[in-house]
């Protein structure tokens, strides 16, 4: 396992910024966000491509997962709650391929900076869209998109999270199971299949060698927020562990949103507490 940091803990920097802090702080990886003000995924440009490619290189920096979980940049007007619309399962025909077109534009973009794979959220089943109508509409959605994740060679990962359509890991083993493409897989933050109640080697072992990445971060009990590894009662040994269980040997990233305001910080501190278990 190596230890990687999300730029979503840097959004009031550019992207170039917090390359640089995450590199200076001695992470092996990093997760890129894919949205404003980092990489925002509106349009594929090769040349800005390019451009980040070779600071990831000249600061050694592997790429942990390109992180397409949210769009806040597609809204000049967000709605009440704009964090994971528009999805693959939002009512407006519109929005849903939208969300296509910069999932796609996601895939060219990890392909062309070196990066493995890219995570997604089902998003929620939002009204005038039931739970079967959902399902149906996310795998009509996510077919073509890993028809062409194959073409590029980037894996999806699906990142389970509490209240969307695919909250549990035993919903995306299913899912996986049922599409049968061999891109499909897990984006899995552990941290909230803590929050969920999930047995961490229960799931760990579920999804297996289809775990693209791990996000990871300290929480008080099951409350829902990111804290830095070492601040809250995550038991960070049994976690490690059941992740050598499945002989894991992938990123381990630290997502910190939480921490826009002190986020270089946030980031020393957490590789100073996991260096002991990673």
């Amino acid at each position: 396992m190596k230890l990687a940091f999300s730029t979503n803990a840097f959004s009031r920097h550019t992207l170039s910024d917090a390359l640089e802090a995450i590199a200076a702080a001695g992470y092996a990886g990093v997760e890129i966000l894919a949205d404003k003000p980092h990489w925002y995924p509106e349009k594929f440009d090769p040349r800005e491509a390019e451009g980040i490619r070779k600071q990831l290189e000249r600061l050694k920096l592997g790429i942990s997962n390109i992180n397409a979980n949210c769009t806040f940049g597609y809204w000049t007007d967000a709605p009440p709650e704009p964090f994971f619309e528009p999805s693959l399962i939002a009512p407006d025909a519109k929005l849903r391929a939208d969300r296509a077109r910069m999932i796609g534009n996601t895939l060219q973009f990890a392909q062309a900076i070196g990066a493995e794979n890219i995570s997604i959220t089902s998003g929620k089943a939002l009204p005038t869209m039931p739970p079967d109508k959902a399902m149906k509409q996310l795998k009509e959605g996510l077919k073509p998109l890993l028809e062409q994740a194959e073409k590029l060679g980037v894996k999806i990962g699906i990142e389970c999270e509490p209240m969307l359509f695919i909250e549990w890991a035993t919903e995306l083993r299913e899912l996986i199971d049922t599409l049968g493409s061999k891109m499909l897989g897990a984006n899995l933050d552990l941290g909230h299949s803590i929050v969920l109640g999930e047995d961490l080697p229960t799931i760990t072992k579920l999804l297996g060698d289809r775990i693209w990445n791990c996000h990871a971060e300290d929480l008080i009990g099951r409350k829902h927020y990111h804290l830095i590894p070492g601040q809250g009662t995550v038991d960070w040994a049994a976690l490690v562990g059941s992740l050598k269980a499945i002989n894991y040997q992938r990123f381990v990233t630290v997502e910190l949103y939480t921490y826009p305001d002190r986020p270089a910080e946030a980031a020393r501190e957490s590789i100073q507490f996991l260096q002991q278990f990673v």
